[in-house]
């Protein structure tokens, strides 16, 4: 028996696949006390990792010149909603190489549609 059998996928079917190199605005829903809001965290996908919790995300963004980076469970409760809002196009699986990188040498490539 495995642990996937037992475990049920705790990934919320709504959200949008999302891959290294997309840039992705993730709507957080902050509690403060008793009053809750929804704050936007965008930036681009550092790393995916999958596993038997549901895996999770980074994305990685500049903030006032300092980069900034936050992990996001996919089963998470106060992720409110996820967009992609571009298709990245890179070679590798991880992207922290964009940690030493800012400016236009951190642009990535964008992924072209498909002609239907």
């Amino acid at each position: 028996m495995r642990i996937s059998e037992l475990v049920p996928p705790a990934v919320k079917a709504d959200f949008p696949e999302v891959n290294p190199g997309d840039t992705v605005k993730v709507h957080v829903r902050i509690i403060e006390g008793d009053k809750e809001r929804i704050q936007v965290f965008q930036g681009v996908v550092l790393r995916k990792r999958s596993g038997t919790d549901g895996g999770n995300f980074t994305v990685r963004r500049l903030s006032y010149g300092v980069g900034v980076e936050r992990i996001f469970p996919f089963a998470s409760p106060l992720i409110a909603k996820i967009e992609v809002t571009r298709r990245g196009r890179v070679r590798r699986a991880k992207l922290y190489y964009l940690r030493g990188l800012s400016g236009k040498a951190a642009r990535i490539k964008e992924e072209k549609e498909a002609a239907a």
